[in-house]
């Protein structure tokens, strides 16, 4: 046996903080979880109904193309014109499993070790995750008071191994929506900078009120240097099945196919399938579902107005998420323990996506109303009993 100590990559990597949380959970077993991030639905029916074809097919058991099945690579280009008002000249598709895994891959296929990311704080901590995995330094540039990118801050970030400049909208944590001339900006930045702006667009169909989901490869200038991640995961209720999609420029076709290859190979042929008849069954199936989201949505702002100025609560019109300011110097796990243990409530603490503050992430999306009605409630008291 070796005691040689794990590489430096491993030992920076923050402990995945879901599966923290669920061991306290498991500690306290009628807690409500208001921690991790999921829709509580599942997929459209049809996708149960078009299952025994797939398996009567003898061809459906062996590997699709590196890049996926041609039938759903063809529908997905048809979404994102359609749906995106993408123009496909000089771009390309690829299926992978799950946004998470298109986002490592664009880390792997543009950066040497040593490289920086540029991430806007706070971030998405897998995202963090890929870029230290990758042997990448994360270089976190602050959001300003409305939990929007600092453009100016980002540029003044840039470095000479800067390789890529991430965004996530609808964001995760916060729940913001970027205006489309935010991300105009640092696209725009981006390209004249020879960066490539990787745009996480998970939560797309996730947006409230007058907010509207923006993709920054819209911009005709942007074929070159923008690569979009999105998922089924989220909107069509697929988590569990790992199948997402990346938009990439040509140029990084075959790069991203070394990555992909060596890595899975191609995503699960049965999520593909899956993936093809939720796009034959429509977006309004997730919009649906979006509509008693908005109603959840301003039950839990309403329950946290209760605490007054012992938080704060952000503005956020996209995903499911409200990024909780609680305006006292307490460390944000160990509350989130109390709040699990004491009170029978689990949120997802600050820390874990880089907050300096004592944050924490509500989610409202994995419940039926009237459960997210009673955690909300339990949150509320716990924090009145911690704060005072």
């Amino acid at each position: 046996m070796t005691n040689s100590p794990l590489p430096r990559r491993i030992r920076e990597i923050q402990p995945p903080v879901v599966p923290l949380v669920s061991a306290l959970i498991a500690r306290r077993p009628d807690t409500i979880s208001l921690g991790q991030g999921v829709v509580r639905y599942g997929p459209p029916p049809e996708v149960g109904m078009g299952l025994p074809g797939f398996f009567d097919d003898p061809a459906s058991h062996v590997y699709t193309p590196d890049w996926g099945r041609q039938d759903l690579v063809d529908a997905l280009t048809e979404k994102l014109q359609a749906e995106n008002g993408i123009d496909m000249a000089g771009r390309a598709v690829v299926v992978t499993a799950g946004a998470n895994m298109g986002f490592l891959n664009s880390v792997l296929a543009l950066t040497d070790p040593g490289d920086e990311v540029i991430l806007f704080n706070p971030a998405y901590f897998n995202h963090e995750m890929a870029v230290r995995l990758a042997g990448c330094v994360p270089r976190l540039v602050e959001t300003d008071g409305r939990m929007l990118p600092n453009v100016d801050a980002m540029v003044v970030a840039i470095g000479p191994r800067t390789r890529m400049v991430v965004t996530v909208s609808p964001n995760n944590p916060t729940g913001v929506t970027y205006p489309r001339s935010l991300l105009e900006q640092i696209n725009a930045a981006c390209a004249a900078r020879g960066i490539v702006h990787v745009s996480d667009e998970a939560y797309e169909h996730f947006v409230y009120g007058e907010a509207e989901h923006y993709s920054p490869a819209r911009e005709r200038a942007s074929a070159e240097h923008t690569i979009g991640l999105f998922s089924f995961s989220k909107s069509f209720g697929l988590a569990s099945w790992r199948v997402g999609y990346m938009l990439v420029p040509e140029r990084l076709f075959e790069p991203l196919m070394k990555v992909q290859d060596t890595n899975v190979i191609c995503a699960p042929a049965i999520s593909q399938h899956a993936a093809r008849i939720c796009l034959e069954v429509g977006s309004e199936y997730c919009r649906r579902h979006v509509a008693e989201l908005a109603r959840v949505r301003s039950l839990v702002l309403d329950e946290l107005a209760a605490l007054g100025e012992r938080v704060t609560v952000p503005a956020s019109d996209g995903a499911f998420y409200v990024y909780l300011r609680v305006n006292r110097d307490l460390d944000p796990f160990v509350l989130t323990e109390r709040l699990i243990l004491e009170h029978a409530v689990a949120v997802i603490p600050g820390s874990a996506f880089g907050s300096r503050e004592c944050r924490l992430r509500v989610s409202y999306g994995a419940l039926r109303p009237e459960a997210v009605r009673e955690g909300i409630g339990r949150l509320v008291a716990g924090l009145e009993a911690v704060l005072g």
